[in-house]
């Protein structure tokens, strides 16, 4: 045989382990979402190429190892994650380098192997910063030294899983920023759309303010001719047919005077008067005037205080037409000797100030039409008196809620910020 053929022959077995190295190395097909399957390629590749028992894939934090990926496999229910105090894996993190022990067992200085096992090889496995955060580690039943040729295939290795790893968290993290990002644009949309509703219905009041009190101007004065004119003939002598007519003629002016009155209540812009009010003192000085109103007469009016009392920042004089108005709707809304129940709570930045009623409860249908303006379920009413209190109440930074139903009867909320 010649000296060529003698030499080839020497250097296949080396060929061949490359074209399996290569071979397995091609096979490897990281995608992110699917490191599991990854690593467990690459555990069974190092223990199939250097032909050990068993390898292992790791991630090591704060003391402890998680098991990513094995060769061999492992029960359900099998423990995960170690301790790292004694063993083999804390010293190549400690070290940061490759590690290999023909016999653990005879050089326990290195640290405890796993139970059944003596040789060790362990690679760790580093962030592009040099930072160890786990391992490649490879045991064998028996003793036995590991070749340069193998350490460098594990190490080739473990270079890919590092990678692998260091990705997936990259992706993890970036997966969450998004997550957050997504989040917070959401929520700036859906305030930059309030926003955006807020101003909208400002301009909208605003031009109805104007549009409203020229008209009034317009109205009130030749009404306020007619109501002179009308209280005139009062003062003659006519038939009982006549007055009859005379009174409902009246009566339907006043009350279109009250009407033109509300409309620029309600159309003009909030301009509130601050100060700093106790909502107890500020309802117990409302409770006595509203209990001789003629709608409260013959009915409980029962005021339930905070406790520990609660301040806020409010116009005096609009929060109590505020809750004239709510109080008074309570009381029409029962029978001579029902309660009504005026209760404050509060938490940490927010009072919540309830009358609440029973009587028969109010249909779905109108509950969410009950503050619209010119919505009135009363024959005589305007239909501006609940949406000029949600005005007001809104102008306090504040909302008004109502909700009705057969067992609680029917509660009007008013919520405003607690006064800092």
């Amino acid at each position: 045989m010649s000296k060529a053929n003698d030499e080839e022959m020497l250097l296949q077995p080396t060929w061949q382990r490359e074209r399996q190295i290569i071979a397995r190395l091609s096979s490897l097909n990281y995608r992110t979402g699917e490191l599991g399957s990854y690593l467990h390629n690459i555990a069974c590749g190092v223990s199939e190429l250097i032909g050990v028992d068993w390898t292992i894939v790791t991630f090591c934090q704060e003391g402890f190892e998680t098991v990513l990926a094995s060769s061999l496999e492992m029960a359900e229910d099998a423990p995960r994650v170690y301790a790292l105090h004694g063993r083999l894996i804390a010293t190549v993190i400690q070290i940061g380098r490759t590690l290999a022990v023909e016999d653990a067992v005879a050089n326990p200085e290195y640290g405890k192997p796993a139970p059944g096992y003596r040789a060790y090889l362990g690679i760790p496995l580093q962030t592009s910063e040099g930072q160890v955060f786990g391992t490649v580690c490879s045991f064998h039943r028996q003793a036995r030294e590991f070749t340069k040729e193998e350490i460098q295939i594990v190490e080739l290795f473990a270079e890919r899983a590092a990678t692998a790893i260091d990705h997936y968290h990259l992706y993890q993290q970036q997966c969450q920023f998004n997550h957050i990002l997504e989040a917070e644009v959401e929520k700036r949309t859906a305030e930059l759309r309030a926003a955006q509703a807020k101003l909208l219905e400002q301009e909208r009041l605003a031009a109805i303010g104007e549009f409203a009190a020229m008209i009034v101007h317009e109205i009130r004065n030749p009404l306020t001719t007619t109501i002179m004119g009308l209280k005139y003939f009062k003062k003659t002598i006519l038939t009982e047919a006549a007055q009859e007519r005379l009174s409902l003629a009246l009566s339907e002016a006043s009350r279109l005077e009250n009407l033109l009155s509300e409309i620029l209540l309600y159309a003009k812009p909030q301009v509130l008067q601050l100060s700093e009010l106790d909502v107890n003192e500020f309802i117990c000085e409302l409770l006595m005037p509203m209990r001789e109103m003629p709608e409260a007469l013959s009915r409980q009016i029962k005021f339930i205080p905070a406790l520990p009392t609660v301040k806020i920042l409010g116009d005096r004089d609009k929060l109590k037409q505020v809750f004239i108005n709510i109080v008074r709707n309570a009381c029409e809304a029962v029978s001579a000797g029902d309660v009504i129940k005026w209760k404050v709570d509060s938490s940490l930045d927010k009072v919540y100030i309830n009358v609440c009623n029973g009587g028969e409860p109010i249909p779905s249908e109108i509950l969410s039409k009950l503050t619209h303006p010119f919505f009135s379920t009363k024959s005589s009413g305007t239909g501006l008196g609940l949406a000029i209190t949600k005005r007001i109440v809104n102008a306090h930074g504040g909302e008004l809620s109502i909700q009705s139903d057969t067992v609680t009867g029917t509660t009007v909320s008013v919520q405003l910020p607690v006064a800092s």
